[in-house]
């Protein structure tokens, strides 16, 4: 049994193809699927239901890719113990972010961390949170930026900020006189969410649901983007929340209709999230410094702030 053959076995298990698997190997086709066949021989079992079309794991095949990921991932530490010892920050870096995060933080870190670690190569995903969490399972994200906590036992997760929700409502609207905002005053009925999938609308529903309970409500108006609720606002279709930092690139006229909450204001928990094998953990604290040091730079907005914790490492 050798940590290839593992290797092959999970890109079978990922691809349900023994042609595409061999050409993320980077190897032919005859080759991977000789290995494989080689370690199904040695322990007697058959990992794949080949008659299966797409090609199924076996029950005991399951089993196998759960133990084999876990060994291919500690593999992989040796070179991380070497470059820790060695002090080297570089190498490819897979990362995640959250829709609603990816606009306003990655431009404000991206150009910063790239000239102070010239040689990681970061390969960056715009992904939902539920993606983001069975990639960094998989092993095909190295970490992510999401919204927290995620309550996973496999995954840890180290807090870069606490962004408050600002409410942006229209003229017209029935809060738009009050110059601060309680959470009871919120109607999930006349607001615009974004659509499923998005842990930020969940967030929104759940402040919603501390006060009213609306389980049964039909929301009116649903879409993928925070700039696209913006719009549909200032049409009169309804009031929505932004996370603070949507709120820095708004024009003028637009910052007209930006209403903050009484203290203490809710805000959504940002964190920098990886498995609890910790790889290439010298990347990830890097990220971490560079993000946290500019969020600490960032310009309070009438007395909202961006809040970042003590370094947790």
């Amino acid at each position: 049994m050798t940590i290839t053959q593992l290797y092959y076995v999970l890109a079978v298990a990922e691809n349900q193809n023994f042609t595409k698997a061999a050409e993320k190997c980077f190897v032919t086709q005859p080759t991977l699927s000789m290995q494989i066949q080689k370690l199904e021989d040695q322990l007697d079992v058959q990992i794949f239901d080949r008659s299966k079309k797409p090609i199924e794991l076996t029950e005991v095949g399951k089993k196998i890719v759960t133990q084999a990921r876990n060994i291919v991932n500690e593999s992989y530490r040796i070179q991380d113990i070497v470059d820790q010892q060695k002090g080297f920050i570089g190498g490819e870096f897979k990362l995640g972010i959250i829709p609603t995060v990816m606009p306003t933080l990655l431009p404000m870190f991206l150009k910063s961390f790239i000239k102070k670690h010239p040689k990681v190569k970061l390969k960056i995903e715009e992904l939902t949170t539920e993606e983001i969490i069975t990639r960094i399972k998989d092993g095909h994200l190295d970490a992510a930026i999401a919204a927290t906590p995620l309550e996973d036992d496999n995954i840890k997760e180290r807090v870069l900020y606490f962004e408050p929700f600002v409410c942006y409502i229209p003229k017209g609207h029935r809060l738009h006189t009050n110059k601060k905002i309680d959470i009871s005053d919120l109607d999930v009925n006349d607001m615009l969410l974004l659509e499923d999938g998005h842990c930020f609308r969940d967030g929104v529903i759940n402040l919603c649901k501390i006060f009213k309970d609306h389980a049964d409500d039909q929301f009116q108006l649903e879409s993928g983007s925070i700039e696209t609720l913006i719009k549909l606002s200032n049409e009169g279709l309804g009031m929505t929340l932004l996370p603070y930092l949507h709120t820095l690139d708004i024009n003028e006229k637009e910052k007209s209709h930006l209403h903050f909450f009484n203290e203490p204001s809710p805000a959504r928990e940002v964190s920098l999230i990886y498995h609890k094998s910790e790889l290439k953990m010298q990347i990830i604290e890097a990220l971490q410094d560079v993000i946290s040091g500019i969020i600490r730079g960032a310009i309070a907005f009438e007395n909202v702030k961006i809040i970042s914790p003590l370094p947790n490492k």
